[in-house]
């Protein structure tokens, strides 16, 4: 009897159209195929556009004629751990990234509380402190952050790691 209840909408009454059945199988997939390419290709020429500002950007901002200025060559200790019996020593070489060759003439004044303000921050680094690439980063960063500090308004873009050394 339940049956009969649920097949009762399938039987085709007097006097009414059949009801429509249901959408294929294939249909459906055929629409949510069309409707996958259709965002698919709004998201691609979205990701073209986006990409293609930025690389516009990049562009110009590499047509700028970049100044590298070398440091001297820093040798300095590292923090003792407890337990090592030995000290640790971080020889480096780096050059600084400027914007052009009148910032070498700004900064070049300002070398002696530049070189300070490494060779401070240096000595109180672990050996670990500078493990893996991870770890240069983070030094790259602290360094460019504590020079662009120390010769305010000046601008140093990026350091540049030519030796590093930890024995």
């Amino acid at each position: 009897m339940a049956t009969d209840v649920a097949n009762a909408d399938q039987i085709p009454v007097e006097g009414q159209p059949p009801a429509k059945a249901a959408m294929p199988k294939k249909k459906k997939l055929m629409l949510f195929g069309a409707a996958a390419l259709a965002a698919l290709i709004a998201a691609g020429g979205g990701a073209y556009m986006f990409l293609g500002k930025n690389a516009a950007k990049q562009q110009a901002s590499t047509a700028k004629k970049m100044v590298f200025f070398d440091l001297p060559e820093i040798t300095t200790n590292l923090a003792m751990v407890p337990g090592q019996e030995r000290p640790v020593y971080l020889k480096m070489k780096v050059a600084l990234e400027l914007e052009d060759q009148k910032m070498v003439a700004e900064i070049q004044p300002l070398m002696p509380r530049v070189m300070d303000n490494f060779q401070i921050f240096l000595r109180e680094l672990r050996p670990s402190d500078l493990e893996g690439s991870a770890g240069l980063y983070r030094l790259k960063e602290e360094l460019v952050r504590r020079i662009n500090a120390a010769i305010y308004p000046a601008r140093v873009e990026a350091i540049l790691f030519k030796d590093v050394l930890v024995q």
